[in-house]
């Protein structure tokens, strides 16, 4: 059995959620000894296909044409598009009739979590769906003290120095105005946001909370390697106020890195992040202040070993063979459609 991984635009997601998700299927398949090609001209049983950019229904059209079955892996979402971009709300009810037409051209499809699988079957869309983690690579987020060093070093911080971290694009969906709000009334904190988007393409308000920030924010951009991987070991909370998402790899991220994880009571992490017990919930500015507080201040309790257990039930190894029982299953199921 040979795959084709096919990610559209690989340089243009690199530093998404959607780049690491094709790290981690390339690890995965690697990992369950399945072999897998990125080369659409290359030949292969079954096509896993990414993206939803102008290529897609071609290679889609391809691999039908050629008796493949698809595999569609649905990252994106009418739900998740909304509130990111410039005109994303405007666009969105045509984004997901897009999206409609081309995950229904598949003969499968895998969606991160529970959550995601549940808004695809709201759209109508009458195929087999599973719902599988993205995956985390533990091994990359264990503890380093050279990687938390660097951290440290990169930022000019001490000891003192207490830390929120959040990682995510500039979009009002990730929640950054209620970042920048937290951090606001909670001045004797630092706060760090890594991750980068153009500033052309997001709205005004929130080009102008990037630009002019209060004194205890940081944006260092996008930013990979010992630095951030040190920065999710070492800093003293990880707050994600994200509205949407279709799992939150950077949450996993965090999880990984046995980090105090805080998060926004949203139902993607329904049923796998469980309040009080693996990271906090909350969903107000007035929660997440108070959330913070007694995580940085160690007046809640730790939840940093669940936490870990969450992210070791998500390898990227167990994600391996739920690929290769689904790539079994669609190829046993498959039936050309007759010409």
């Amino acid at each position: 059995m040979k795959v084709l991984l096919f990610f559209e635009g690989e340089k243009v997601i690199s530093t998404s959620g959607i780049g690491r998700a094709l790290k981690h299927q390339k690890q995965a398949l690697t990992m369950a000894g399945i072999e897998y090609t990125l080369d659409p001209n290359d030949d292969f049983d079954i096509l896993h296909i990414n993206t939803v950019g102008p290529a897609s229904a071609g290679v889609i059209a391809k691999a039908h044409r050629e008796g493949k079955p698809v595999i569609y892996h649905a990252h994106s979402t009418e739900e998740d598009f909304r509130n990111s971009f410039v005109l994303s709300n405007q666009i969105a009810p045509l984004f997901k009739k897009h999206l409609v037409s081309l995950y229904s051209s598949a003969d499968a499809i895998i969606t991160p979590t529970p959550y995601s699988k549940s808004l695809l079957e709201g759209y109508g869309i009458d195929l087999p769906i599973y719902a599988v983690s993205n995956g985390i690579d533990l091994d990359r987020f264990s503890y380093n003290p050279e990687k938390v060093k660097a951290y440290y070093k990169y930022f000019s911080l001490n000891e003192t120095d207490k830390v929120v971290l959040s990682v995510g694009l500039y979009f009002e969906r990730k929640g950054l105005p209620d970042f920048i709000e937290v951090a606001k009334r909670l001045p004797q904190y630092k706060f760090i946001w890594f991750g980068y988007t153009p500033l052309i393409s997001v709205p005004k308000n929130i080009r102008e909370l990037v630009e002019d920030h209060p004194v205890n924010v940081i944006f260092p951009g996008y930013v990979k390697g010992a630095i951030i991987e040190g920065a999710y070991a070492g800093a003293n909370a990880f707050f994600f106020p994200s509205y949407e998402e279709t799992e939150g790899i950077v949450v996993l991220e965090a999880l990984a890195a046995s980090q105090q994880v805080i998060v926004r009571d949203i139902g993607v992490f329904d049923p796998w992040l469980k309040d009080q017990v693996n990271c906090y919930k909350g969903q107000s500015v007035d929660e997440f202040v108070d959330l913070i507080e007694g995580v940085v201040e160690k007046r809640l309790p730790s939840v940093c070993d669940e936490g870990k257990k969450t992210a070791q039930e998500r390898s990227i190894a167990s994600v391996g063979q739920q690929l290769k029982t689904i790539y079994e299953t669609v190829l046993e199921n498959y039936r050309p459609a007759t010409m």
